[in-house]
């Protein structure tokens, strides 16, 4: 008996697993790019609360370069918040030099602000 059969009409592979012949599917070829923390967050929101759009981007081969944009955007998002909230609030090298733990106080609050807004209109949108 055939282990493999190619249907001519459809294109399509079929190979004999327990006495059942299954189609030779597989996903597009994707190029990786690298994913950091922003766009991993919005993946795993993607996958629990957008299970069609996940899939659909997944079984297209487009999640990655999907969730690498992400990341870009998110990326340049908060580090253009960080710098304006710095500027507006008078966050500089001089009160770095001055008073160090007073400096890394208000970063760190800038910074937190500024990931809550990039989560609430990126990641979690």
């Amino acid at each position: 008996m055939n282990r493999q059969i190619i249907d001519k009409k459809m294109g399509v592979g079929y190979t004999m697993q327990d006495n059942y012949y299954l189609p030779d599917l597989a996903l597009p070829a994707e190029e990786e790019q690298p994913i950091g923390i922003w766009g991993q967050r919005h993946g795993r929101y993607l996958k629990d609360r957008h299970r069609i759009l996940y899939y659909n981007l997944l079984t297209d081969g487009k999640l990655n370069s999907y969730l690498a944009d992400i990341e870009r955007q998110a990326e340049e998002l908060f580090s253009r918040l960080v710098k304006q909230m710095a500027e507006r609030e008078g966050v500089t090298e001089a009160l770095k030099a001055q008073d160090q733990m007073a400096w890394i106080g208000q970063m760190n609050n800038i910074r937190n602000r500024a990931m809550e807004i990039v989560n609430n209109e990126l990641i979690y949108a």
